[in-house]
Formats: C-alpha cells, sequence, structure tokens
C-alpha cells in the first residue's frame, strides 16, 4: 500500500496485521490492549469530534502528555484533518506554554492530567482557546474528557471524512514541534508528512522489526525520534505497549518483554550504572565472576575478532552472568536504538557483549530525525560511530568540520522565522547542523563536537567541551559535567556528583555521609576523590585540553530550574549565569596555575 500520508498507516494496518494489540498501555495494574479496528474507529471519532468543534485544515491542536494509545489517536485524528498537531514537553514552563499557544495560534488542547491542565489554564488566560476545546485524557472533575471528543464523533459519519483527507498532501504541515534549544525562545520546526514518512522508509533498512515483535515506548512522543519510530512500528505491524512513567521502566521491562525499544544515553548509563551497583555487593566468588564477566563485555569489539580464547569465554560470561541481564530487561531484548545524544561506547560495548545489540543514531529536529544510525548487522555497525548514513540522504563534511546534509526529511523551515530559516541552509541548499564530525573508514559518521559549544582559551587553544563531559560522566560517581574556561587559561568544570553512588563510595571509604548535600560536596575527602577523578580522564586529552580545577555543587541542574532542555541537553549560558561566581572563583587571583 502507498503510504504518502501518516494516516495511510491505518488502513495498510487493517489490511496487513489487524493485530489484537496494536497499542497497550496499564489500566488498573495490568496491561490492557487496543485492536488495530478499536485505534482505527478512535481516530475517525476524534477527527469528527475535532471537525465538530470547527477545526480544519491548516488549524493547530496541542498535544500535551506522557506517551498512551490517545496521544497515537490523537495524532492521527488531527492529521486526517489537514490540521496540525504541536506536540509539547509536559516538563515545559507555564511561560514556553503561553509562548507556543500564541505563536502557532494553537485552536484546540489535549493534555494528558491535572496537574498539566493546570498549567494550561494558566497558560491559555488571555488567550483565543474556547474552554470547550480543551480536553484530558485521565477523567478529571470539572473538565472536557477525551470520551466526550469521541461521542462527539459517534454523531458524524466516516465517510464524511474521506474527502478531507484526501485533500491532504505530502508535502502538506504535519506537526509544529517547538525545539527549546540551549538559548532563546523556543523555535517551531515545520515537518510535513512526507518529512516524517521519508525517514522511515530511509531508516527502514537499518531496524530489525517485524509483525512478531513488541516494543516498549517511554520516550516522549513529543519528540520527533520516538514519533518517527512508533510511525515505523506500525508501519511494520509492531505491537506498542506504553510504558507508566520513566519511573516503572524496570517494572514494564519485565512485565511486556519487548523486543526492542529507544533511549537516550543518559537512561542507558542508569541502567548499567544500576547493574555494576549491584555487583559492588556481592561478594567472594559471584563478584569476582561479575566483574571478569565485564572486564570481557568492555573489550568487546563488533568490528574484530578477538579469537577462540576470547570469545569461548564471552560465551560462558553470557551463561552464567549476561543472562541476568537480559533478563533484567525482560528476556526477549534484540536491539535498542539510542539517539538524543553521545552515547558511552563502553555501554555499546557490554550491551553488544552481552547479545543485546545497541543502534546508536544521530539526527535533529529539523532532519526528522535521522541522518545517521548503527545497524543490526556489525557490517553496518562501529562502536563509536553513529553508523552510515541513511538511504537517500546527502552529507558532507565542511572546510570547518561542520555536518551538512540534503534529504526529503529536512524541515519546511522555522514556523513564523524566516530570516532564521534562510540561515540555516547555504545558497547550495545544504542544512547545516551546527554539529562537527568526521566519516571513518568512508562510511561510518562520527560526531565530534557542537560548533556552537566550542571555545577558545586565552592561548588560543580550541576546546571541544562536549567530549571531555562525556569522558568525565563515565564515572558513575558523576552524575552531570559542564566544561568552562572561554578565554581563560585553562578549561575547568563544574560538576554534580551522583549522590546515591557518592553515598556508597563514602560507606565504602569510611567517609561520614550523613550530610546535606552542600557538606558532601565541602568534605575534603570527597573533592579530593573528585579531583584524582578527573585527573584520571585527563590523561585521554592533549594538555591544554586538560581540566585543571574543578568545583562540586550539591544541586543537580533540571528542566525546570531552566539548566537543562527538555531533551536534557545542558543549557550553557542558563547555568554559566547561575554560577558566575563560582566560576569567577575558579580564575580568581591565587587560582590560576
Amino acid at each position: 500500500m502507498d503510504i504518502r500520508r501518516t494516516f495511510d498507516i491505518l488502513p495498510h494496518l487493517q489490511q496487513k496485521y489487524n493485530k489484537a494489540d496494536c497499542f497497550a498501555a496499564k489500566i488498573d495494574g495490568h496491561y490492557t490492549p487496543l485492536s488495530t479496528d478499536a485505534v482505527v474507529e478512535q481516530v475517525n471519532q476524534a477527527s469528527l469530534g475535532l471537525r465538530a468543534l470547527g477545526i480544519g485544515k491548516d488549524d493547530k491542536v496541542a498535544l500535551i502528555s506522557m506517551n498512551r494509545p490517545e496521544w497515537m489517536i490523537a495524532d492521527f485524528a488531527i492529521a486526517q484533518l489537514g490540521a496540525t498537531s504541536v506536540p509539547m514537553y509536559p516538563s515545559i514552563t507555564v511561560e514556553d506554554y503561553k509562548y507556543i499557544f500564541a505563536d502557532a495560534g494553537v485552536k484546540a488542547v489535549l493534555v494528558a492530567d491535572q496537574k498539566l491542565l493546570d498549567k494550561v489554564l494558566e497558560a491559555t488566560e488571555g488567550l483565543d482557546i474556547p474552554a470547550e476545546n480543551v480536553f484530558t485524557f485521565d477523567k478529571l472533575a470539572g473538565a472536557r474528557h477525551f470520551s466526550e471528543l469521541l461521542a462527539l464523533g459517534q454523531k458524524g459519519n466516516p465517510a464524511d471524512l474521506e474527502p478531507l483527507k484526501a485533500a491532504v498532501q505530502p508535502d502538506d504541515l504535519l506537526t509544529l514541534i517547538y525545539t527549546s534549544g540551549t538559548t532563546g525562545k523556543p523555535k517551531g520546526v515545520m515537518l510535513t508528512h512526507n518529512n516524517l514518512l521519508s525517514n522511515c522508509r530511509n531508516t527502514q533498512p537499518f531496524v530489525p522489526v517485524s509483525e512478531r515483535d513488541k516494543a516498549l515506548s517511554f520516550l516522549p512522543l513529543c519528540h520527533i525520534f520516538e514519533r518517527m519510530v512508533t510511525h515505523l512500528y506500525l508501519i511494520n505491524g509492531v505491537s506498542i505497549y506504553y510504558a507508566e512513567s520513566m519511573e516503572s521502566i524496570a517494572d514494564n521491562l519485565r512485565e511486556v518483554k519487548p523486543d526492542i525499544f529507544t533511549t537516550v544515553p543518559r537512561l542507558l548509563e542508569k541502567v548499567y550504572d544500576k547493574i555494576v551497583a549491584k555487583g559492588h555487593e556481592l561478594t567472594g566468588v559471584k563478584k569476582n565472576l561479575f566483574f571478569w564477566a565485564l572486564d570481557l563485555g568492555l573489550k568487546y569489539d563488533n568490528q574484530q575478532d578477538h579469537g577462540f580464547l576470547y570469545n569461548a569465554q564471552l560465551a560462558l560470561a553470557n551463561k552464567i552472568i549476561f543472562n541476568k541481564w537480559r533478563e533484567a530487561l525482560g528476556g526477549n531484548l534484540r536491539c535498542i536504538v539510542s539517539g538524543g545524544g553521545a552515547l558511552q561506547p563502553r555501554l555499546a560495548r557490554v550491551f553488544w557483549a552481552a547479545g543485546i545489540r545497541v543502534m546508536e543514531g544521530y539526527g535533529l529536529t529539523e532532519t526528522s530525525p535521522v541522518i545517521a544510525v548503527g545497524g543490526f548487522e556489525p557490517e553496518n555497525n562501529m562502536i563509536g560511530t553513529v553508523g552510515p548514513i541513511i538511504n537517500n540522504t546527502e552529507v558532507k563534511i565542511a572546510a570547518d568540520g561542520e555536518i551538512l546534509t540534503k534529504s526529503e526529511s529536512v524541515m519546511k523551515g522555522y514556523y513564523n522565522q524566516p530570516e532564521l530559516t534562510a540561515k540555516e541552509f547555504d545558497q547550495d541548499g545544504w542544512f547545516h547542523t551546527g554539529d562537527i564530525g568526521e566519516m571513518v573508514q568512508g562510511k561510518f559518521l562520527k560526531i565530534t563536537d557542537r560548533k556552537k559549544e566550542m571555545f577558545k582559551t586565552s592561548g588560543g587553544k580550541y576546546i571541544a567541551p562536549q567530549v571531555i563531559e562525556g569522558k568525565m560522566k563515565e564515572s558513575p560517581l558523576i552524575e552531570q559535567c559542564m566544561v568552562v574556561g572561554d578565554g581563560q587559561k585553562f578549561p575547568s568544570a563544574l560538576v554534580v556528583p551522583s549522590f546515591t553512588d557518592l553515598k556508597g563510595w563514602c560507606k565504602r571509604n569510611n567517609v561520614p555521609c550523613d550530610g546535606s548535600p552542600e557538606e558532601l560536596v565541602k568534605n575534603e575527602k570527597v573533592v579530593k576523590m573528585y579531583e584524582d577523578l578527573v585527573h584520571k580522564y585527563n590523561n585521554g586529552f592533549a594538555q591544554w585540553e586538560q581540566v585543571k580545577k574543578i568545583v562540586l555543587l550539591p544541586e543537580q541542574w533540571t528542566v525546570e530550574s531552566g539548566e537543562m532542555t527538555p531533551t536534557m541537553k545542558v543549557k550553557r549560558k542558563a547555568i554559566t549565569a547561575n554560577n558566575q561566581d563560582v566560576i569567577e572563583g575558579l580564575y580568581s587571583q591565587g587560582n590560576q596555575r
């Protein structure tokens, strides 16, 4: 079947797969499936309900919710009308909601729960969004429930949708995704049906899924990564099960037993750190075996055969140690797709060694999103790179190292910002990603840094902070890290400890750990330990890149504090502004070396 608009996936699903568990969500403690037929029926009802409210072609409808079947049902329903979905992160501020509602000209809002509804009601004050056009996915007192929208649609005839669907063209605007970026106001990225579907088609050969598979979905659907992969899953008949929350993922993995899931590196780091922490709790032979297997895993290379002895040892490690890792992740997991940030190579090595293939990808919201991805097969997957360029996508490396790209997946532009759009494309039509990279062996793309985040020391040497930060965060004792030193003699680092792991270290080393985070980060032994840790990681860098001084901070950077983006990237300007005195103290007279 020719899938040219996103909602063309629905008849394709009915005709080719028609599953009892197209979607499934946890209701009253149990996963409750929703069949393909039920999904299609609810999508049509939601479309007709929105139409009855006056929503039509090119109108904007906001979606604010964590992942659940209603999210995708609403998304398809909006698309069938030729309207445009405006998905937003549940974690952003009321001010951001207000700005996006006004900038996009939102006419209706679909929102998950009471907490988010309260933010929406505050943000819509003074805006032209009728109260009757706000619906909730949870049943809440005084609010219009999603079932009311479906009931409104039940009064209509699904046949009435056919001319509306026929009027939607592949290059029509599908969605406006506002990226907060690390500076300034959010930008509305305009993506069409064809942008998204071309990315599905061109990524398809790298992702090994079929109608026999189940996927666990927990990365926010408002992010283009999870949304594109969801469409790819559906095109291939994969059943999608939604995690209850980010906190419940471990339990949901064991319940659902998925074959695949997507993740961001930080979550994979936390999974790994928890497993290693449990290894430290073991004693005697069990502990020795655990770390023997871990050391084997850290040596794994999917591009190289280490020979008979290593392979025999790894097979044994898989039988007695790594099998427990696979069981903790459900037992059926074949692969994990990682995106949204740089993945530490050691994580990829260990999971590949344990029989779980990690496919690291790269892209931007503006590219729908995938530009490159490591494949399932070793010949298309080199650890430490983001894999080969996907099909029908051009990439070239500019003279200054910036990655430029052209493809059907590249956005139409930024909504209401033609001047900003023009800045991102050169005269030959290449989109400038803002990332620095290189090709390895002429096949694999490697990302080395963000162009805009590089800075120069007073000695004229360029520093790529992300590379250094990524290395520092290999330690489970470091939760967050930001390298500073623009215009200074040497780089320094702001370090936020992982306080759970730090307390474990304190107990093992007889250091008092009952105090507050503020007291812990001032403890001389703790400070010395972190300085030694950073000194160890410095060894892999040139002399001018080495972090000379650090300061430990007692509080994590969060989205709520305005110091992280919703995709968990550091907002360097905000963190710098909030810690100006601390940074100046690192470079004050007497601290210079």
